[in-house]
C-alpha cells in the first residue's frame, strides 16, 4: 500500500519510489557516504548514479571503489566512447563493458541494492532494497558479470576498427541490403563485409540480424 509521502512499502527492507528525483531525495546520503558503489548501466542517461550532483561526488570519501558495467554496444558510437573514458577518469572508476543484457542495478557498501524497474506514466519505478539475503545474491549476480566483462580500455582498442563501419552497416541490415550489394556500396569485399557483420552483432550482444537492430535502436546508435 502506498504511504502519505507516495513511497510504497513492501516490507520494512524493501521500498519503493517514483522517479529519480525522489529517488535521489531518498538515497542522496547513501550515495555521499559510500566507500564502496557497482552499478550495472544500461545506457549513458537516466541512471541516477550518473545525475547526482556534483558537491555529492566531491564529498565522496576518499579511496572509494566505483565499478560499472556498461553495454559493449556503446562502445561502437565514439562520442559514447569519449563519455565512458571521461567518466572513468573523472570519477576514478573501474569500468567494464559486457556484451549480455544488463539488469540496471547499484550496490552500495554491499547492504544496499536500488533495482531499476520499467517506465510508467512517464516515470521509472525503483526498489530499494536492504534485505541482506537479497543484497547478497544481487551482489553475487554483479561479481560474475563483471569477472566476465572486459575492461573500457581494451575492449575499446578492440573495437576501435568495427567502430568505423559501424553506422554504415547498421544502415544496410536496417534496409535489408543483401550482403553482396551492401559490400559493394561499402567497397568490401564479400567475406570481409560479413566478418564486419559478426563481429557488429558479437559487439551487441546479438544472435540474429534483426536483435542487432533491436539493441543498436535501444543504444541509440541507429
Amino acid at each position: 500500500m502506498p504511504t502519505r509521502d507516495g513511497l510504497i512499502r513492501v516490507s520494512e527492507a524493501i521500498t519503493i519510489v517514483r522517479g529519480e528525483e525522489e529517488l535521489f531525495r531518498r538515497t542522496a546520503h547513501l550515495f555521499a557516504t559510500a566507500t564502496d558503489m557497482a552499478c550495472a548501466a544500461a545506457g549513458l542517461a537516466g541512471w541516477v548514479g550518473e545525475r547526482r550532483p556534483k558537491e555529492v561526488v566531491e564529498a565522496r570519501p576518499a579511496g572509494t571503489r566505483v565499478r560499472k558495467i556498461y553495454p559493449s554496444g556503446l562502445l561502437l558510437d565514439p562520442v559514447s566512447a569519449r563519455e565512458l573514458a571521461r567518466r572513468r577518469d573523472e570519477l576514478g572508476a573501474e569500468i567494464r563493458v559486457t556484451p549480455e543484457e544488463i539488469n540496471e542495478t547499484i550496490i552500495l557498501d554491499r547492504r544496499v541494492v536500488i533495482l531499476a524497474g520499467d517506465l510508467k506514466a512517464g516515470q521509472r519505478g525503483y526498489s530499494v532494497i536492504t534485505q541482506p539475503e537479497i543484497v547478497q545474491g544481487v551482489l553475487s549476480l554483479f561479481e560474475t558479470a563483471w569477472r566476465s566483462a572486459i575492461d573500457l580500455a581494451v575492449y575499446n582498442a578492440q573495437v576501435a576498427e568495427i567502430r568505423q563501419l559501424a553506422p554504415a552497416v547498421l544502415d544496410m541490415l536496417s534496409q535489408g541490403v543483401k550482403d553482396e550489394a551492401a559490400a559493394r556500396r561499402l567497397g568490401l569485399g564479400l567475406r570481409t563485409y560479413r566478418r564486419r557483420v559478426a563481429e557488429l552483432m558479437a559487439a551487441l550482444g546479438a544472435e540474429s540480424r534483426f536483435q542487432a537492430g533491436v539493441r543498436a535502436r535501444e543504444l541509440g546508435l541507429v
